[in-house]
């Protein structure tokens, strides 16, 4: 019998941190992997009826939410080949995006029925390792029609555009490597990537036409990494590692930097005014940070996650090609605001087992 559509009861507690005293909820307590979306995908949809999020629960990962009016958890995916970093839920509630084996899919949250909207062949689908183009992310517009997933087929990497509501899919652009696609949320013909490890950011629009470098490193030693788009203000938010984060605009590539903080994993609310972070080496916790870079960082709460990736104690390590590294994602934290911004969702595996947590915040946007 298909695993889809079933329910198990709540599993929700809540503590309050032991430096903040902020109100934590713990929102999984099964022993196996949980994870939510990745930093920079969306884990609610806007309405936030639900929380999507990734349960090993079963044996392989699947996509389940938490139906946020009763608390239950509900499995909408059974599959053996879901790729797990792959997942982002649609913004109007409807259906959860994915890739699973050489195939694009989106699943109905309401009925549970399985759509294949792309298929791509004998392709590897992903690079090999556990970072970067090799973690399969996907990208969704903010309306939901348009769906970017980077296919990885033999040495280079296409960027396939799938329109959700019309099922036409093309190949837009191909590259050496494409990873962490995301749609400009102002513009939906606008969206950044990651090129290569020591060429990181890039921009293109739809037609492929535009593609184009957004920032250039200053060195063979800057490490810049994890960037992410700012609501409201065409520009794209940069970790420089572990120097602080800086910002260039799409358009005109002036920069200016937000922080000197040792920002992780970073994205702002969807009012682009504050920013979230995680931390490591050493880990300081979950932090709050403005967008406009006039203000210090305000402590969140701890993580307590394991955080696995000893380079990231070191200098930037690529530029002789890629490193074999020991970093599973699901013991990052990857702190995401909600919608609303009255809270930010995040993983730790404290407990031994990757749990997904929540913390309130003291204010909305």
């Amino acid at each position: 019998m298909s695993g889809r559509g079933r329910i198990w009861p709540a599993e929700a507690r809540r503590f309050r941190d032991p430096r903040s005293r902020r109100v934590i909820r713990q929102v999984t307590d099964h022993p196996s992997i949980h994870h939510h979306p990745f930093f920079f995908v969306p884990a609610w949809d806007r309405a936030m009826t639900k929380l999507v999020f990734v349960s090993h629960r079963s044996g392989a990962p699947q996509i389940l939410f938490e139906d946020r009016a009763t608390g239950r958890l509900v499995q909408a995916t059974d599959r053996a080949d879901l790729a797990a970093w792959s997942l982002h839920p649609s913004p109007c509630g409807r259906f959860a995006y994915y890739t699973a084996g050489t195939a694009a899919f989106r699943v109905n949250f309401e009925t549970f029925a399985e759509e294949e909207l792309a298929s791509f062949g004998a392709v590897e689908m992903r690079e090999k390792g556990m970072v970067g183009a090799a973690m399969g992310t996907t990208a969704l517009s903010a309306s939901g029609r348009w769906w970017a997933v980077p296919v990885r087929a033999g040495a280079v990497s296409r960027f396939v555009l799938i329109d959700t509501q019309s099922g036409e899919t093309r190949v837009f652009l191909e590259r050496d490597t494409i990873g962490h696609p995301q749609f400009c949320p102002d513009d939906e013909d606008l969206i950044l990537y990651a090129g290569p490890m020591t060429d990181r950011v890039w921009v293109t629009d739809r037609s492929g036409a535009r593609n184009r470098r957004a920032y250039a490193r200053e060195d063979r030693m800057q490490w810049i990494t994890h960037e992410t788009w700012i609501p409201g203000r065409r520009e794209i938010a940069f970790v420089d590692w572990p120097r602080g984060m800086q910002a260039v605009h799409a358009d005109s590539g002036a920069t200016r930097w937000i922080t000197r903080f040792p920002a992780w994993h970073a994205v702002a609310d969807a009012s682009g005014e504050r920013i979230v972070c995680d931390t490591t080496f050493p880990d300081r916790g979950l932090h709050l940070l403005p967008v406009a870079g006039d203000g210090e960082a305000r402590f969140l709460c701890v993580s307590e996650a394991s955080s696995q990736g000893a380079h990231w104690g070191g200098p930037f390590p690529y530029n002789d090609g890629p490193v074999a590294v020991e970093a599973a994602q699901h013991t990052h934290p990857h702190p995401r605001f909600s919608p609303d911004g009255t809270r930010v969702v995040f993983t730790s595996d404290r407990t031994g087992h990757a749990q997904i947590y929540e913390v309130t915040l003291d204010e909305g946007a």
